[in-house]
């Protein structure tokens, strides 16, 4: 029995080293996601975003009124996974997933002026990975 849960752990092990160093695709929620080359960042169209974050998006541009209280609050970048910016730079909006009882995981987070922000994130993992949000041409 014991033989059976350290094989286990060792599989386990090697499978998640696999996927953490990119030699192996990762399979996420919305998706496969590809990871970006070296200096790359991973980026979403604004057409890809799913419609509740559209949605989110649109409501940033016009400044609100968003549905939650924390919208608009300040996004302190613990993770580091944003570029470096002064503190207040980054702000978050929730949005909505269907089917959660609370604001759910995904988020868009937005740096620069409120309504003419100079950069917006996408998050679909709260906060453990960001896709630059591009928009159409």
């Amino acid at each position: 029995m014991a033989r059976a849960a350290v094989l286990k752990f060792a599989l386990t092990s090697l499978l998640w080293a696999a996927a953490v160093t990119g030699a192996i695709p990762v399979q996420a929620r919305e998706g496969l996601l590809e990871r970006p080359a070296a200096g790359e960042q991973a980026t979403i169209r604004w057409a890809e975003l799913p419609r509740q974050g559209r949605h989110t998006f649109e409501l940033i541009r016009q400044g609100g009124p968003f549905p939650y209280e924390k919208d608009g609050s300040v996004f302190r970048n613990r993770e580091r996974l944003l570029p470096e910016a002064p503190r207040g730079w980054w702000r978050e909006y929730t949005v909505k997933t269907p089917g959660s009882r609370d604001r759910g995981a995904r988020r868009i987070v937005c740096g620069g002026p409120p309504r003419q922000p100079d950069a917006c994130y996408y998050t679909a993992d709260h906060y453990a990975s960001f896709r630059r949000i591009v928009e159409n041409p």
